[in-house]
């Protein structure tokens, strides 16, 4: 199976602490992998290095076959990998259309132009109403974003990620600081996602329950070395894992 993401010996000290510690990483295209571990494992760190905002001590990163470790996050994001992070990142005094459409116009290579009307460009239009549908945000086009509940401004981040185009979404925490109510609804968008089957998705989530229902595959952080990777039955059954960690994580949910 083709890998479109990988990682060698990816390693990354601050000080005397190794964050991240030698893991090689292959997640083949298309796949829904998901990044677990304790509080301080590594695995935002290592979010961090997939997607350039921070530079690894050693080791590679590669994006089909495309070494990318020296590569800036802007270029990444070109290239196909976006990020989205804990806390929301969206344009707050735009619409929930507005944001969109700018991201399918920066995929498109047209800038924002303020003398030409948006009406100008009917095909971006198109595009984004189709991606807010998937998201289920297609009935908040004309809501200003800083208005959004919590849930629905990360569906938002979600929809600019799918405008870029993205081919690997890194999801960190997408349920982070969502009210029980709001969860099953970016359970949904985020299977609507994985049914298309076009894109490669790697998640880190702390409620298991999530873990089991959408991932291929389970990668477990401990100490920035990497405990064990296999399908979630596998990683559930692995004494190794559960003597580690898993025991105490059904309880935190608000563990980073």
């Amino acid at each position: 199976m083709t890998s479109i993401i990988e990682t060698k010996d990816l390693t990354i000290a601050f000080g005397g602490h190794v964050a991240v510690d030698s893991v090689n990483f292959t997640v083949p295209k298309n796949h829904f992998k998901s990044i677990i571990g304790p509080n301080g494992a590594g695995k935002t760190t290592f979010f961090n290095l997939l997607s350039g905002q921070l530079s690894p001590t050693k080791g590679q990163v590669f994006l089909k076959g495309e070494e990318i470790t020296k590569l800036s996050p802007t270029v990444r994001t070109r290239k196909g990998i976006g990020r989205s992070f804990q806390i929301t990142n969206v344009f707050p005094n735009l619409t929930v259309l507005e944001n969109v459409r700018l991201a399918v116009q920066s995929r498109a290579g047209v800038r924002y132009q303020m003398l030409s009307h948006f009406k100008k460009f009917t095909q971006f239009e198109d595009k984004s109403h189709d991606i807010l549908k998937l998201v289920l945000l297609d009935n908040k086009s004309d809501a200003i974003a800083k208005n959004l509940a919590h849930g629905e401004k990360r569906k938002l981040e979600i929809a600019m990620l799918l405008a870029l185009e993205t081919e690997v979404l890194l999801l960190d925490e997408p349920t982070a600081g969502m009210s029980l109510e709001e969860v099953p609804t970016i359970l949904e968008v985020i299977k609507k996602i994985k049914a298309e089957g076009n894109r490669t998705i790697i998640l880190i989530e702390h409620k298991m329950d999530m873990i089991m229902d959408l991932s291929d595959s389970v990668m477990v952080l401990f100490n920035g070395k990497l405990l064990a990777d296999g399908t979630p039955e596998e990683i559930m059954n692995n004494e190794t894992v559960q003597s580690a960690y898993l025991g105490g994580l059904y309880n935190d949910d608000t563990a980073s």
